[in-house]
């Protein structure tokens, strides 16, 4: 339907329980499956209907495998390290700004995580923006290290910035990571597009200063959802190809503690957009509000959890900075699910 008022926004219900009944469907073609969809419109009750009832193209939407990404296939959930380079950040700033430190860190993090995510500027709430070239001096000697080093799989480069992205890919990374979403740099869109390379849009609002400043929506999860669909329109218009664009419904960036729960309550809407899905909220302010652990390093255990729901609700990544814990939860999830692979 047109009009936002008249839109309809899928919802599958995400389940992974062995008794599968007939006529259920994969989600994204991945390890969960769904048999219903809650529908939901602005203004209007949420109604639950069988997958029966739906019109073909949104069970397909739902439903269809997410192509390979990065060179990484999306049917089962992939891991993500956190590498942060930055005096700042607000779990681990100063620990791997040293280039010696942080390659040991990456080549420590790729025993078990998928994707290294590396990044020079700290977006905490509150940060202040940090020179690009002290952002390339921090970032792209890491990569290059790394490459020279022998680490082959995917390096994604954390920057909001073109200059910044371009010397990471020079320098050897993969695919960039936008917080943004192609917001703040008029001139990333076309630098991804050129490159060819994959991008994740997150959701965030207004800058790392203000962003938590009072951040209001209509309705946080249609609203970050929309957001999000017309910042995939805009990648698509640059040129950047469909297969090479992920989501993140930005945990923790302008938002709430009730607007991250309102999130991840209902985290499996973002497969209506038909893309892979990257959560992101390990050790994050929500996660010490709720388990009552100020210190962020020791916010492991409820990050588990949250990522733990993000697999169940079928995402196709999980962006973490305790890559051999978050490993063996997953490895035990699969495990109970009658997958030992």
């Amino acid at each position: 339907m047109k009009g936002r008022g008249l839109q309809s926004y899928h919802r599958p219900i995400a389940m992974s329980d062995p008794a599968r009944p007939a006529g259920a469907v994969p989600l994204a073609g991945g390890a969960c499956w769904f048999d219903r969809v809650e529908v939901l419109r602005r203004g209007a009750a949420p109604v639950l209907l069988p997958v029966a009832e739906l019109e073909p193209e949104v069970v397909a939407r739902l439903s269809r495998p997410r192509p390979p990404f990065g060179g990484l296939t999306m049917e089962r959930t992939r891991i993500m390290g956190i590498l942060n380079v930055t005096p700042d950040s607000f779990s681990d700033g100063g620990l791997f700004l040293k280039p010696e430190a942080a390659v040991m860190q990456a080549r420590m993090m790729s025993a078990a995580a998928e994707i290294i995510d590396i990044g020079g500027e700290s977006t905490r709430p509150g940060a202040s923006e940090v020179a690009v070239a002290e952002e390339v001096a921090r970032t792209a000697p890491v990569i290059a290290a790394l490459r020279a080093g022998g680490l082959e799989g995917p390096i994604s480069i954390d920057t909001r910035k073109a200059a910044v992205a371009r010397s990471a890919l020079d320098a050897g990374a993969s695919w960039v990571n936008d917080v943004t979403a192609l917001r703040f740099d008029p001139e990333m869109a076309g630098l991804v597009a050129a490159a060819g390379v994959p991008v994740i849009l997150m959701h965030s609002i207004a800058s790392p200063e203000t962003m938590q400043d009072d951040p209001r929506y209509d309705d946080v999860l249609l609203d970050v959802f929309d957001a999000l669909a017309e910042r995939v329109a805009l990648a698509l218009a640059a040129g950047i190809r469909r297969e090479n664009i992920a989501v993140d419904p930005g945990i923790g960036f302008g938002k709430t503690l009730e607007h991250n729960l309102a999130l991840l309550n209902r985290l499996s809407l973002f497969h209506d957009l038909g893309l892979p899905i990257l959560l992101g909220a390990s050790r994050k302010r929500f996660i010490g509000s709720i388990g009552a652990e100020a210190e962020a390093a020791r916010r492991m255990p409820g990050s588990l959890a949250v990522a733990l729901w993000g697999v169940a609700q079928g995402v196709q990544m999980i962006r973490v900075h305790d890559v051999a814990e978050t490993r063996q939860a997953l490895s035990l999830w699969r495990a109970v699910q009658g997958d030992r692979t």
